[in-house]
């Protein structure tokens, strides 16, 4: 903001610089109070405020740029003002860098330095430069003992597994019917907010993790999901619509299986109900995190046989895919390679799903299940992992305080790495769902398969038969039609 009087030329100009380093409300209070205190020491000496700089919630110690205070800066170097006023000396700067510029730049333009708390800063003598040098030197040290204070502060909570703070996550938050006051950042207005129980699961949400994590781990797809929460209209907790990344983010949020986290690293159980088995999770996690996993989202197949079923013209070792090339008014299977003519896919995919569901019908169709894993140790596999997670953590404090030179930790930590990977890979074949578990057993199995979507038939197909579009027989078959139902033949996988 800029101010000007009729006598500006007359009177020592002034300009006034305000920060504050967090204003958690957003409506800049602190910097209004500390400007109306730093306009009322330019009123008692008589000098001209020609502008006032503001940084609102910028820390000076954090090394993030303060735009306003270098436009100051610019601005004194041209000669806009002789004097700065600000409200304490830690106000201008923490950093010792900036303290050294400051000087010099005051030195050399003849800038004077007043604040509302601490008096005059003369930086014109010896004695002064020490006594900003000293106070700037405090200043820094007070801002690292409180970051010091905050990250055990937070670490304590993170361990105690109490709710760090932030942005609702998806699942929890529970209205307590209190509610409390809150500046709109926007706006600027208090409005009132209802608080929330952030170890409470909020139940139609913890569902439908449940009911997601269920399908990744039957071979569903992120792309599956984001778009059956648009048909569910379900949204994020800001009200957005769920997107490919909130969708891999909400399933790979360790809080989901009830695990504490701090600065990105697991440090040990919540106190929250969790509100996904461990092992599901981690199975989940093993399954989205896997390398060989697409991630990006691609071409949807529309059709069940697209790149699943096999070219059967002689030793052909490629896929088909669907087409409507050469002159067909229809939708068929050709090879990747162009060769040979192509098959009507409506009536291959019909042939082929009517038989996937008269062979999943048949009362020895539970043998066609994989049997679940024999000793596997949930347990005892997640207590291996967080004993590894623990001497993972130990690894780097050791590292950290010198105690450990760079080839043994890394030596360390590329072994636990491993060993990590190994039991979360067996996690993840225990929780790991068979895509014929909903369908084998079921009342009606031909119900229970139109019921999946396409991509769930299609993990179905991959897991149960491989398919091979044998080259037809020409003109008109036994039964009276032209489709060559014995050049579609089928090898059972189980």
């Amino acid at each position: 903001m800029k101010t000007t009087r009729p006598d500006a030329g007359q009177k020592t100009r002034a300009v006034i610089y305000v920060r504050i380093s967090q204003d958690r409300t957003g409506a800049g209070l602190g910097v209004e109070r500390q400007r109306e205190d730093c306009e009322a020491l330019a009123e008692r000496m008589g000098w001209d405020v020609v502008e006032v700089y503001v940084d609102n919630d910028v820390s000076a110690f954090s090394g993030k740029l303060r735009k306003d205070y270098r436009r100051m800066l610019a601005d004194l170097d041209q000669g806009k003002a002789t004097v700065v006023i600000v409200w304490h000396t830690d106000r201008l700067t923490r950093s010792i860098v900036e303290l050294e510029e400051y000087i010099e730049l005051s030195d050399r333009r003849g800038i004077a330095t007043h604040t509302v708390q601490a008096g005059t800063v003369d930086l014109a003598t010896p004695s002064g430069r020490m006594t900003a040098r000293i106070l700037g030197a405090v200043a820094r040290q007070e801002s690292e003992h409180k970051g010091e204070r905050v990250a055990r502060a937070r670490r304590q909570k993170a361990l105690k597994g109490e709710w760090m703070g932030g942005i609702r996550p998806f699942g929890w938050g529970v209205p307590t019917g209190e509610t409390r006051t809150k500046v709109d950042r926007k706006t600027g207005e208090e409005v009132e907010v209802p608080e929330l129980d952030m170890m409470r699961a909020v139940p139609e949400e913890a569902e439908a993790l449940r009911f997601w994590t269920d399908e990744i781990l039957a071979g569903g797809s992120i792309r599956s999901l984001v778009k059956w929460c648009a048909d569910k209209g379900i949204t994020t907790t800001r009200g957005n619509p769920v997107t490919h990344t909130d969708m891999r983010d909400m399933l790979l949020r360790p809080r989901n299986a009830g695990i504490a986290v701090y600065r990105g690293e697991e440090v040990g159980r919540g106190r929250w109900e969790p509100i996904v088995d461990e092992a599901k999770y981690r199975a989940v996690v093993a399954i989205l995190k896997d390398p060989a996993r697409t991630t990006t989202p691609g071409a949807q197949p529309k059709w069940l046989g697209s790149l699943l079923y096999r070219c059967g013209r002689g030793e052909c070792p490629e896929s088909v895919y669907v087409t409507q090339s050469g002159g067909r008014s229809y939708p068929s299977y050709r090879c990747q390679t162009g060769h040979g003519g192509g098959r009507r896919a409506e009536v291959v995919d019909a042939y082929v799903e009517d038989t996937v569901i008269e062979r999943l019908s048949r009362p020895d169709a539970h043998e066609l299940l994989e049997p679940a894993p024999e000793g596997v140790d949930v347990a005892g596999l997640q207590a291996e992992g967080e004993r590894i997670r623990q001497r993972m953590r130990d690894l780097g404090g050791l590292f950290g305080a010198g105690q450990l030179e760079l080839d043994a930790f890394t030596e360390g930590m590329e072994t636990a790495r491993g060993q990590l990977e190994g039991v979360t890979r067996q996690l993840a074949q225990a929780a790991t769902r068979d895509p014929l578990a909903g369908l084998v057993g079921a009342p009606d199995v031909q119900a229970a398969w139109k019921a999946l979507d396409l991509e769930r038939k299609r993990n179905a197909l991959r897991a149960l038969v491989t398919v091979t579009l044998k080259t037809p027989r020409p003109g008109r078959m036994p039964d009276g039609g032209y489709f060559d139902y014995d050049a579609v033949t089928f090898e059972w996988r189980r």
